[in-house]
């Protein structure tokens, strides 16, 4: 028996329908990670339920009550505190209309609350339910409605963070069934034909269902030109400084920026290099610091004069002379991209060479900013050599620094807002109860947010309103977002506790290339710094050292060289100086009463040279020992730091298999992360990652695997993550 045309109708539609509703799901769900729209799937439930309100196609006065009543209840189960359809329920929404129509009046869109953004969001489901009905199974405009979708998830996925490619391969699979449904039942409806029977339904459908798996299997799997095009996200956004932020809405600053009186919320990861850094080892690139915090951001109040400095002699440090040095240098090859206008600099700068004449630095001495001025040009510096004595802290120097601070230091960097809320000071104080010393405070707030669940994302991150505290928001509210929020986090709970702190602003170290380049006769290395390593970090004040550098976010290490000495105790024996014999005195007898007199004094210096010796013997033992002991409870820091350098250095195939094993061994004794018996590499990776919430035990266990199993040079592998070894270690020991 065969199928009525007219159920053979209801089938198509049913399908086409569904195949719709699937592609219109694919415009939602970039919204919880490109807005702040929370509850998203509330959305798709009321979305497929007006869906199937419309393709009932009932009496509108039936549809109507039916989706304002469900519009009602998602609501009142998001927003509404009152009982639902009662007069303080109603009087809720009426206030919440009202309010936000008077904001559209005054084109404050910012200022809209969420219950009625939903609202808005929630009519908009309802009407593209019917829209999509006429659209889809009346107008059967199908083609139109799949290219509208392709066109919507490929500009989300290159102007925001949302990775379209799986989007681009449903909506793929999604247009192929519903077309080549459509084509199928034209076709069958021009010659008049039915489906007869369910059994051989498979054989109409497998022709198509083969085309869609091989055509997809086939897109996926083949080759793909590299990107034709420049990126257009780093033009449009260098074209307005402001663009993506408003009050109160999503700030989506892309690198260095210096308006950081709003901070908060996601921003668009930008790859785009700013220049290339030719050193001996990646570091933090300095650009300035802030001093005041407004319970929003962070501004810069300080009046000082600015003076024009020589690029030969930059007269700029940040710490004293107490502090060990190296000598280094460094060059600096700037992009086009680079249209900050600031001198990027080491710690320790003290000079510059190869500095083009026509241009002046201007030195602002509180913050370190330095403006590259030329007339009539606003473009950065192309390119210059800064030669620095790189700092080495020491750490009981550091701890031992607990004198007065300069009262210009407290002035200016121990500022708070007067309505920071209480519990900050709190959290502060436990934070540091039974720390001694300003140093081992610092380390405490430093490591506080590792040790309590802090999650590092450059998405879902709010921001406060007019009534909240940036930080505060941060610390008992959300525990999301990247470097500003825990810098700023650091910076306020050290000034709540006394200790001077400011906001440091600049670039990470970026990424290391597998090129060298030679400066100044020294081989180097090259690191491409992209907009995307802009990043703020803390300095903490130390009477008679100065500023020392922190980092506080989750994920990163603190490039800065941290050293312990350790003083030898060993103490010699001098050899004594020969004594002139004493002159015979009548007094002593004859020579039998000097003889014994000889023989006791004899005896009496062998004892006292036995109990010098014994002392000696005890006090030798007692600081070998001591050595012994500090050396074995240091022992994986000063092994590392001799493994590093000679791994650095050896060429040998089986380098790589011994540093790979000596990971696993400081991961197990310093932060207990212990490889089960039975457990793989790459499990065992994921759990490293897991704690330090990055990927980089993935990446290094993913070329060990390869060196190991497949059979390829390891010395080759190991040059090329050898700073993701170096990376890792120094996370295990801090």
């Amino acid at each position: 028996m065969g199928i009525s045309p007219g159920k053979q109708s209801q089938i198509y539609q049913i399908v086409i329908y569904i195949c719709g509703f699937l592609l219109f799901c694919e415009w939602l769900r970039p919204l919880e990670m490109i807005s702040e729209t929370q509850n998203v799937k509330v959305f798709f439930i009321y979305a497929g339920f007006c869906f199937f309100i419309s393709f009932l196609q009932v009496n509108w006065m039936i549809s109507v009550p039916l989706k304002l009543l469900g519009l009602m209840f998602i609501i009142d189960g998001l927003y509404v505190a009152e009982q639902i359809f009662s007069g303080q329920w109603f009087a809720v929404v009426y206030n919440q209309v009202i309010y936000n129509i008077q904001v559209i009046q005054g084109q404050q869109w910012w200022e809209m609350t969420p219950l009625f953004r939903s609202l808005l969001f929630l009519i908009l489901l309802w009407l593209m339910s019917y829209l999509l009905y006429y659209w889809l199974i009346i107008a059967k405009r199908m083609l139109f409605f799949v290219t509208l979708t392709f066109v919507y998830v490929t500009i989300v996925d290159t102007f925001t963070i949302y990775d379209g490619q799986w989007a681009i391969i449903r909506t793929f699979i999604l247009g192929m069934v519903s077309l080549g449904l459509s084509h199928f039942f034209k076709e069958m409806d021009k010659e008049k034909i039915s489906l007869r029977g369910v059994k051989k339904a498979h054989l109409w459908a497998a022709p198509l269902i083969g085309v869609v798996i091989f055509s997809t299997l086939a897109g996926y799997a083949a080759p793909k030109l590299e990107p034709q095009w420049p990126d257009p996200v780093p033009y449009l956004t260098s074209s307005d400084s402001g663009a993506g932020s408003g009050p109160g809405g999503r700030v989506q600053k892309v690198g260095y920026g210096e308006n950081d009186t709003r901070l908060g919320g996601s921003f668009v990861q930008d790859d785009t290099v700013v220049f290339q850094a030719v050193a001996d080892s990646k570091q933090y690139w300095r650009i300035e610091s802030k001093d005041t915090y407004t319970g929003k951001g962070w501004v810069d109040t300080l009046d000082e004069q600015v003076t024009k400095v020589s690029p030969e002699d930059i007269e700029f440090q940040t710490f004293t002379e107490q502090v060990e040095t190296e000598e280094h240098v460094a060059l600096l090859n700037f992009t086009d991209d680079a249209e900050f206008n600031k001198l990027v600099y080491p710690y320790g700068v003290q000079g510059m060479e190869r500095f083009p004449d026509r241009y002046n630095i201007a030195l602002h001495e509180n913050t370190g900013e330095m403006d590259t001025l030329l007339e009539g040009n606003p473009d950065q510096v192309e390119q210059y050599v800064t030669q620095y004595n790189a700092p080495s802290f020491e750490y009981n120097q550091l701890r031992e620094a607990d004198g007065e601070d300069p009262e210009e230091i407290k002035e200016r960097y121990l500022q708070l807002p007067d309505n920071l809320p209480a519990r900050v000071r709190e959290l502060a104080s436990e934070i540091v109860s039974g720390e001694e010393n300003r140093y081992d405070r610092a380390k405490a707030v430093e490591s506080y947010f590792s040790a309590n669940d802090y999650e590092y994302s450059t998405t879902n991150v709010p921001v406060p309103n007019e009534n909240q505290d940036y930080v505060d928001q941060f610390l008992f509210e959300s525990k999301v977002g990247y470097c500003d929020n825990f810098s700023t986090s650091m910076v306020v709970l050290l000034r709540a506790e006394g200790i001077p702190a400011r906001w440091v602003k600049g670039f990470t170290g970026g990424e290391r290339q597998s090129e060298t380049a030679t400066v100044n006769n020294q081989t180097l290395n090259i690191y491409e710094v992209t907009s995307g390593n802009a990043h703020s970090w803390v300095e903490v004040y130390f009477p008679e050292i100065g500023w020392v550098p922190f980092e506080p976010t989750q994920g990163f290490t603190n490039n800065t060289d941290f050293h312990m000495d350790i003083e030898d105790t060993d103490n010699e024996e001098a050899t004594p100086a020969s004594a002139d014999e004493p002159e015979q005195d009548e007094t002593l007898g004859g020579p039998e009463q000097m003889q014994q007199q000889s023989a006791d004094t004899s005896v009496g210096q062998s004892d006292v040279s036995i109990g010098q010796q014994s002392i000696s013997l005890w006090a030798g033992l007692i600081a070998a020992l001591l050595i012994a002991a500090v050396l074995y409870l240091t022992r994986f820091r000063w092994m590392s730091a001799i493994l590093i350098r000679r791994f650095k250095k050896m060429d040998r195939e089986d380098t790589y298999d011994r540093a790979y094993h000596y990971l696993l061994r400081v991961l197990a004794h310093k932060k207990g992360i212990k490889r089960c018996p039975n457990q793989t590499l790459r499990d065992y990776a994921r759990q490293v990652d897991a704690h330090f919430q990055s990927n980089d035990m993935r990446k290094l266990t993913n070329h060990y695997e390869r060196a190991l199993y497949r059979n390829e040079k390891g010395i080759e592998h190991w040059r090329k993550v050898t700073e993701l070894w170096e990376n890792l270690i120094k996370k295990a020991l801090s």
